[in-house]
């Protein structure tokens, strides 16, 4: 596997409240449509990483969170990542809650196995007592 390589200055936004969903949507589609990415895959990174934006509102009960997105390259191919760090209270049960249907907040449950859906990476890091990092990566076609 080659090491991926930072290859852009990354943005930061911080995610405290509702308006910044908005900001986090903004800076994906920018960063995707920079990177040359087309509508169908700049619509998959910008849904994927509203989910997760949302989740981190909703679960992180306020605590420090934000997005960072960053051009990347890997193998010859360019990509864009966004990791989404929270300092809440984490995921308990991090199995059952990338399974589809699993809510502890009386939504749907497909916000976690939805956005991995979307991308062609996918790394969650979380436990109880410790926040949680999700890191998502696309690759342009």
């Amino acid at each position: 596997m080659s090491a991926v390589i930072e290859v852009a200055i990354p943005t930061v936004v911080d995610i405290a409240t509702e308006a910044d969903l908005l900001r986090v949507r903004t800076a994906l589609r920018q960063h995707a449509v920079a990177a040359g990415f087309g509508i169908v895959d700049q619509t998959k990174l910008v849904t994927a990483g509203s989910e997760l934006a949302r989740n981190v509102l909703r679960y992180a009960n306020r605590a420090a969170a934000n997005l960072r997105v960053e051009a990347v390259q890997s193998a010859g191919r360019t990509g864009l990542r966004a990791v989404f760090t929270d300092q809440g209270p984490g995921i308990a049960d991090l199995d059952a809650a990338l399974g589809d249907g699993f809510s502890t907040g009386g939504t749907l449950g497909l916000g976690l196995p939805g956005a991995r859906r979307l991308v062609d990476e996918f790394d969650i890091n979380s436990a109880p007592g410790a926040g949680t990092r999700v890191a998502i990566t696309k690759w342009k076609r």
